[in-house]
């Protein structure tokens, strides 16, 4: 890889209870109007992928570079490589940091987990999935 990565680890909290209760949020409508919704959301979907997919913590990665791009969770098993970017939209586009992503750690997919309800591709190899379908990823 020719591009400077970052080699600081991000900090995910998974749980999204105790996230929420160290926020000091009691309900939806804290969570909604809070600026950590997005690391919530974040979190809950990260949770959900590795749980189906069987992923120990060896297998998953953030992934950055000091140029701004990044990806919210690879996963490397064997010779598999999954991009998962993870956004709390019902649109979601396809970005130059993903392309990048999709180069640089040469993936064999890249899904973009969404809050809309359907399924379309984006590019070659890469899908947006909405968050509904993340109980079936380990089945592909």
């Amino acid at each position: 890889m020719k591009k400077r990565h970052v080699k600081s680890p991000k900090v995910y909290i998974r749980d999204t209870g105790l996230l929420h209760a160290l926020l000091g949020l009691r309900d939806r409508r804290d969570l909604e109007r809070h600026p950590k919704i997005g690391a919530s959301w974040e979190g809950f979907v990260l949770q959900q992928l590795a749980g189906r997919l069987g992923a120990s913590s060896q297998e998953c990665y953030f992934w950055a570079t000091h140029a701004g791009a990044e990806l919210d969770f690879l996963w490397v098993r064997g010779g598999r490589r999954w991009g998962f970017e993870i956004m709390r939209t019902v649109a979601p586009k396809l970005t130059k940091s993903m392309r990048l992503a999709m180069e640089t750690l040469e993936l064999d997919r890249l899904f973009v987990v969404h809050a809309g309800d359907k399924r379309f591709p984006l590019a070659d190899r890469v899908e947006a999935l909405p968050v509904e379908e993340t109980a079936r990823i380990g089945d592909r």
